[in-house]
């Protein structure tokens, strides 16, 4: 018999709930089902139920009008406006909640998304879709799986916990909770959480993801893995497309080839370029010799695969060099700096001034070279109005000074122990007997001139070509003729603990880094009912009470509220 079926209003806490209808289908009533009405397909199409703008089709369907509830068989479809959809092996319809219930291949699609799952309930009063034995989520161009998961129609945001994960063809997500928004693409990450791909690894626990332009904004214990080195910062940006990241506050970046760390307050990496650009108090510390050399400049720049790695300091840029137990530092100061790590090089440039133990050293370029195979100190060279000068150990204003066109300084267990001055050079020494007594000031041109050094002390000289010169007794050289020409004293800037790398320039102000909170709590996607009695589960359902309740076992959202009374109660027990 065919037949359209409409029936009575009936009464639920006061508030009318229409009555499903029964738009087409052949019916018939069966003995042993004495309270339902079976509806059949039949050759104009399947059965077609609606109800308060839900329409539903399948092959077969059992009707309790009484209930006001309906049990759907065969390629079951669920639509609710143009919006969302439904479709599986198996559903229930319940008129008085407006609660869903489908089983079997179950498949959700909304305009962005679909959901594929075995078990879905779906609550028409809060607009939302649950799964708890796994699912998995395709949008254009990721999928996305979970144990658990949870879809606002609403907001069109996925909720996802246990076991996150998001498949792209170039990359992966995964995380322990997951809020997705399928208008957007974008992915909120709350807990331990990873992204890898080929070319690198962001981590986070607490971060978002955009998941169709790849790019993403990553907070508490961010941090990026590349091949080759590793970028930390309170806050992380990331640009897939662009290979590029920049990180703010507190930074960290660690080259794991050439044992170094670059520290700063914002840093940006084009992993494309092997260039990494970091300023606001940037320091770079590369391990020599079992000793850490640090280099400061306003601006750090470092380019180049790991076995040609380039570091460029500009501005302000400085050094330092403890040195090992019984050394004396190696600092210095200059506008620029160079460091080559392969060819173990470093060189400051423009008013470049270099301390070595005692001795100040000043030119129009610096550079220092290192022994490759030990990592110590080897070769020094000034280039240009190279001038070498040395405090005398008891006069006020005495200074060991030697001055010329170039220098070469030779390194022994990293100290300077030679020194040769080269071309035009002119030398003023202060000689003292045993008794450490001043005996006479030398002041002696010539061609060139070799110090030899012991403790980084001047213990003798000899003089290549001596033009003219004269050993003066003190009182017979005038304070004013004790001074080379050119001649500066800055070992009131000498850097002597690696803190001096920062002396006289101000912290700078660090912005607040805008966090990530945890999501709102929208409560329990079942309602909590004590009696199960009160369960509006009509005994001709599937469902038992046990599967429309929240199991204590489960996982829960982490959400700001529930935080919240955690860490207030976590306070009570301390």
């Amino acid at each position: 018999m065919q037949v359209t079926g409409q029936v009575n209003v009936i009464q639920r806490d006061t508030t009318k709930t229409t009555q499903v209808a029964v738009k087409s289908g052949y019916f018939e009533k069966k003995p042993e089902f004495p309270d339902a009405v079976i509806y059949t397909m039949d050759n104009d199409g399947q059965v077609f139920i609606v109800h308060e703008g839900v329409e539903m089709w399948c092959n077969q369907a059992y009707v309790y009008f009484k209930d006001n509830f309906v049990k759907a068989y065969g390629d079951v479809k669920i639509q609710q406006g143009d919006t969302v959809s439904m479709e599986s092996k198996y559903a229930e319809y319940n008129g008085n909640t407006s609660f869903a219930f489908a089983s079997g291949d179950v498949v959700l699609t909304e305009p962005k998304t679909t959901l594929k799952t075995d078990t879905l309930y779906f609550d028409r009063v809060k607009q939302q879709a649950y799964y708890r034995s796994g699912g998995t989520v395709k949008d254009s161009s990721s999928t996305l799986t979970s144990r658990i998961g949870r879809y606002f129609a609403e907001t069109k945001k996925y909720q996802f916990l246990s076991k996150v994960t998001i498949k792209n063809p170039e990359y992966t997500v995964t995380s322990p909770q997951l809020d997705f928004y399928s208008e957007t693409g974008g992915a909120y990450l709350y807990g331990a959480s990873t992204i890898e791909s080929e070319t690198s690894t962001v981590y986070c626990e607490r971060g978002y993801y955009d998941t169709r332009a790849n790019t993403g904004y990553f907070v508490k214990n961010s941090r990026i893995d590349y091949e080759n080195r590793i970028l930390f910062g309170d806050s992380i940006y990331f640009d897939r497309n662009k290979s590029f990241a920049s990180a703010t506050n507190n930074i960290k970046v660690l080259d794991t080839v050439n044992k170094s760390i670059i520290r700063g307050h914002y840093a940006e990496v084009f992993r494309a370029k092997d260039s990494v650009f970091i300023t606001k108090r940037a320091v770079a510390v590369t391990l020599q010799e079992q000793d850490s050399v640090y280099v400061h400049a306003d601006t750090l720049q470092v380019t180049g695969k790991p076995e040609n790695r380039i570091i460029k300091g500009f501005y302000r840029a400085r050094m330092f060099k403890k040195g090992l137990a019984g050394e004396q530092p190696t600092s210095g100061k200059c506008d620029s700096i160079y460091l080559d790590q392969k060819a173990g090089i470093t060189k400051l440039i423009r008013e470049p001034i270099l301390w070595s133990g005692e001795n100040q050293m000043t030119g129009d370029t610096i550079h220092i070279l290192n022994n490759k195979v030990t990592e110590e100190l080897d070769t020094l060279k000034v280039f240009n109005n190279a001038f070498l000068v040395q405090k005398d150990t008891m006069e006020v204003n005495g200074y060991n000074q030697v001055k010329g066109e170039r220098l070469i300084g030779l390194f022994t267990n990293n100290q300077l122990d030679t020194v040769n001055i080269i071309k035009n050079t002119e030398v003023i020494y202060y000689f003292r007997n045993d008794k450490n007594e001043l005996v006479g000031i030398d002041n002696t041109l010539s061609s060139s001139i070799q110090l030899y050094l012991e403790e980084q002390k001047i213990i003798g000289m000899r003089f290549l070509k001596k033009v003219t010169g004269k050993v003066y007794p003190p009182e017979k050289l005038p304070e004013n003729a004790r001074k080379l020409t050119g001649f500066i004293w800055r070992g009131e800037e000498r850097l002597l603990e690696k803190n001096d790398l920062f002396a006289g320039k101000f912290k700078p102000a660090l912005p607040k880094i805008k966090g990530i909170p945890l999501p709102k709590d929208e409560g329990e996607f079942f309602e909590e009912i004590e009696d199960q009695e009160d369960l509006e589960i009509p005994e001709y359902s599937k469902l038992r009470p046990q599967d429309v309740q929240n199991r204590e076992d489960d996982p829960k959202f982490r959400t700001k509220e529930r935080d919240s009374i955690q860490k207030r109660e976590e306070k009570k027990e301390n």
